[in-house]
């Protein structure tokens, strides 16, 4: 049975979209590999003992990549993602428009992939470290397991447009994206409550005529009532169901503590060792705040400036509960289970949480 998307053609199209930064083939390039092994073994250490989270699932590797690598390897991430519901829905898709079907969803696919690309610098592949040990290690791509990798082409960019040095930078990078991994392999249950909303909100994934027509309802009410359709996670919120809705809340309540949770960490574990890390936030928050026009209007429909939002949340939930409760140990109860998480409302007030966390420790005593 043909899949919903080609997916061969989604990856041509990606790469050549992609492009090529002409530093990939610079000597700059040679010291990639070896700083990014090394420094993600060193950023470990820095946020085990920042965070007291020690993964379960041994060392992570670092291994760097180009933009043809990661358009890869995330191709094959969102054909593990998706299978249950391309499976599900291909057989809608038959007759005369499923050629032209899978040629448009290939085309949208490549692009948002090709474009993503150029602004990707790391990345812990949860689905890839929970999958089986398929990838190559062989052309640069990254391998699957638990690995860390770095868009090589990427970083070299932006030390080179900014004039950061390269193993500060490098060891910034690497700590964020391990605490990832430790947020997912260091916290038992962490891993599984992500992938089963993931696996709630595909599941519940048809083709539905009137979709668009409550999507348009909603459109207008909210414009209405003079809230942005997209603010809360692009056109994929617009168009889900209240069900749907629901599940997007709790991931994008999941996911602005965790994103807040890396950045916090990234400064404060790395502050002995990255003396340029308030420069490097500095610029990268200038370098978002800074996209014209178009990127801005992509980053909106794709929910892309609704993820930006969730670091500055996440950050600022985090010290705000850190100033009610008296210290870092304040959000140790986040890592109990998945009914001590934060909801995306709690998020936006911190003091809900604190308070719903003390009545529980309350009840539980």
């Amino acid at each position: 049975m043909a899949d919903l998307v080609d997916w061969d053609l989604a990856e041509r199209i990606a790469v050549r979209a992609a492009g090529r930064e002409p530093l990939a083939d610079s000597y700059l390039a040679d010291s990639l590999a070896a700083d990014f092994e090394e420094l993600t073994a060193l950023a470990e250490e820095l946020v085990e003992a920042e965070t007291g989270l020690r993964s379960l699932d041994g060392r992570a590797h670092g291994q760097v990549t180009d933009r043809a690598g990661w358009v890869r390897a995330n191709i094959a991430s969102f054909q593990r993602l998706l299978s249950p519901v391309t499976d599900r829905l291909s057989s809608s898709a038959a007759g005369p428009g499923a050629i032209v079907m899978r040629t448009a969803a290939a085309a949208e696919v490549g692009m948002l992939l090709g474009w993503m690309s150029g602004r990707v610098l790391g990345q812990y592949d949860l689905l890839m470290a929970a999958g089986d040990d398929e990838a190559s290690t062989d052309g640069g791509e990254p391998r699957s397991g638990d690995t860390v990798y770095y868009v090589g082409p990427n970083v070299l960019s932006l030390e080179k447009r900014f004039g950061f040095p390269p193993r500060e930078f490098r060891l910034w990078l690497a700590i964020h994206e391990v605490t990832h991994r430790a947020q997912f392999t260091g916290v038992p249950w962490m891993r599984e409550h992500y992938l089963s909303l993931i696996d709630s909100m595909l599941g519940s994934a048809s083709v539905d005529p009137m979709m668009l027509v409550r999507a348009l309802k909603r459109v207008v009410d909210d414009l209405r009532a003079g809230r942005s359709p997209m603010a809360d996670g692009g056109i994929a919120h617009v168009l889900a169901s209240p069900e749907q809705r629901a599940i997007l809340d709790q991931i994008g309540g999941l996911m602005s503590l965790l994103e807040g949770h890396g950045d916090v960490t990234m400064n404060r574990a790395g502050v002995d060792h990255v003396p340029s890390a308030e420069r490097f936030a500095r610029v990268l928050q200038q370098r978002r705040a800074s996209a014209n026009a178009v990127n801005r209007t992509v980053q909106r429909i794709l929910g892309l400036e609704a993820k930006l939002n969730q670091y500055q949340q996440g950050e600022d939930f985090i010290a705000e509960v850190e100033r009610l409760a008296g210290g870092k140990t304040g959000l140790e109860p986040a890592w109990r289970g998945p009914s001590w998480l934060p909801t995306l409302a709690e998020i936006r007030d911190p003091q809900e949480w604190v308070d719903r966390v003390r009545l529980s420790e309350e009840l539980v005593s």
